[in-house]
């Protein structure tokens, strides 16, 4: 064997730089291959980064592939590039030297085998949008603070446990689950049978009603979510009366339950947190709230004192707004003193005049004339009286004397017995005559004791008058008066200087004492 090593054996190999010998590479690639079109499915998807471009890979289930989507590019694409999705990508292929690897510059995408069920997709999307289920007006404002919140999700999986973790942890509420399968034949019917149950459960039952309604998945590809996208699951959460939320797939899956929603969340856990807000901040806001309003009475107060001290600097003292009524007063109060003067002087007078007037129509003296008028009257009736029976008198004895012959005569008893009759009958019609006239001397008594004052007098009131003799009726006219004089039912009490005499008392009459007709 030779003691000389390979590596010292001279070679006429070229030499190559490695700038060369990458160039050599990306030129032969580029030109043995040219415009390709690959098929793959997205993995590893960065994008747009800061610089606009996206970079990904594509991959089977033997190799990879990266990819570059060019910032002019991105913006013409008409299907933006997702995680997971399987495409066909139209470009160049080329090398790049700075990792010695090779890549695709992609100038358009497309979905690799799913043009029908897009084509499907845009169908229905369009047909339910004509209907008016996405209209913006359909969609209800979500509950501030629900009291129960309802999930239409996997019980399995990671959907549920973040979602019932930040619930957790933001606010506490009372969480029901209905599990469904969100992936298969059945996922449709069974979603939709979820929302319908939810929303057709009363307001006060066994299972409490819930406020707001997540429906979750996570991501997949569009075959993976096409459950979300079925007409009876669209359908169904457009009819929910509970406001509904949907967090199907990642940020930049969109199916049709999407747009039917009140809301889209894009992560399940984005949607716990537009269900519940969080505690802390609530009370952080409501501490800033309460300081602020706190903060704002004070500032009000304040506000207000110097407003009414600044008014009360403006307005004048007491004394000045007082003096020109108490000026005013005190003229008013002059004039008042002679007008009541003048006004008492006017009233004494009116007094005066009035109770003389009614002095001349007082009982007393309306008595005083009855009184008069009935004793003149008794004494025509008595005068009356006695002539009359003067008169029968003297006829009787005329007659009598005519008679007295006949009385003597023998033949004269018939007359006689005439005569006896007639002297009967006269002798009882004058004591019926009498009887009469005394029984109404006697009712004209009652009368006169009735209308009298002496019967008040007996029940135990006085009769007051002055020095003139005329009665006193008020305490000013007592005060006014000289003297007094108190008459009472046994006598006359005087007060002050004099006494007036007492006026005669009438001598009642008394029925038993008028004459009769024989009485001489």
């Amino acid at each position: 064997m030779s003691d000389v090593q390979p590596d010292s054996q001279p070679s006429n190999a070229p030499e190559w730089t490695v700038s060369e010998l990458s160039g050599a590479l990306k030129r032969t690639v580029e030109d043995a291959f040219g415009y390709v079109r690959v098929r793959g499915e997205i993995s590893g998807y960065r994008g747009p980064v800061a610089s606009g471009h996206a970079y990904f890979a594509l991959k089977d289930e033997g190799a990879k592939i990266d990819a570059v989507i060019w910032k002019g590019n991105m913006a013409r694409l008409r299907q933006r590039p997702e995680e997971g999705m399987e495409v066909i990508a139209h470009g160049r292929l080329t090398t790049f030297p700075g990792k010695s690897s090779y890549q695709i510059i992609i100038d358009r995408l497309e979905p690799a085998g799913l043009g029908a069920l897009m084509a499907l997709l845009e169908e229905r999307r369009r047909k339910l949008a004509a209907e008016g289920l996405f209209d913006e007006s359909r969609k209800q404002a979500l509950p501030f603070l629900p009291r129960v919140v309802g999930v239409v999700t996997s019980p399995t999986g990671a959907v549920i446990r973040d979602i019932l973790h930040r619930v957790s942890d933001r606010f506490p509420r009372h969480v029901i689950v209905w599990p469904v399968r969100v992936q298969g034949e059945t996922s449709a019917a069974e979603i939709a049978n979820a929302i319908s149950g939810f929303d057709a459960l009363p307001q006060v039952g066994r299972i409490p009603r819930p406020d707001v309604l997540i429906v979750a998945r996570g991501g997949g590809s569009l075959e993976d979510l096409w459950s979300f996208n079925e007409e009876i699951v669209v359908r169904a959460a457009a009819n929910c009366s509970i406001p509904l939320i949907s967090a199907v797939g990642h940020e930049t899956d969109w199916t049709l339950i999407d747009h039917v929603a009140d809301r889209r969340a894009p992560t399940p856990t984005g949607a716990a947190e537009m269900a519940v807000p969080v505690r802390a901040d609530l009370l952080a806001n409501l501490h800033d709230l309460g300081t602020r309003l706190t903060g704002h009475a004070l500032r009000m107060i304040e506000r207000r004192r110097q407003d009414l001290r600044n008014l009360g600097r403006a307005l004048p003292s007491g004394e000045t707004l007082l003096a020109t009524p108490r000026q005013r007063l005190d003229l008013t109060a002059g004039r008042l003193v002679h007008a009541l003067l003048l006004n008492t002087r006017r009233h004494h007078q009116l007094y005066d005049a009035i109770s003389r007037r009614l002095l001349a129509q007082s009982p007393s003296n309306r008595l005083d004339r009855s009184r008069d008028r009935f004793n003149a009257v008794a004494d025509r009736l008595e005068a009356s009286t006695r002539i009359a029976l003067a008169r029968k008198r003297e006829a009787f004895a005329a007659r009598a004397a005519r008679l007295a012959p006949l009385l003597l005569s023998r033949r004269s008893e018939a007359g006689r017995e005439r005569l006896a009759n007639l002297a009967n009958r006269l002798l009882r019609a004058a004591t019926t005559r009498t009887a009469v006239q005394r029984e109404h001397l006697a009712r004209f008594s009652v009368l006169l004791d009735a209308y009298s004052y002496q019967g008040v007098l007996q029940r135990g009131f006085a009769l007051v008058r002055d020095g003139d003799g005329r009665p006193v009726r008020n305490v000013a006219a007592a005060r006014a008066a000289a003297s007094l004089d108190l008459q009472f039912a046994d006598g006359h009490f005087a007060m002050g200087k004099s006494t007036p005499p007492p006026p005669a008392k009438p001598k009642p009459r008394s029925a038993d004492k008028q004459p009769g007709l024989f009485d001489d």
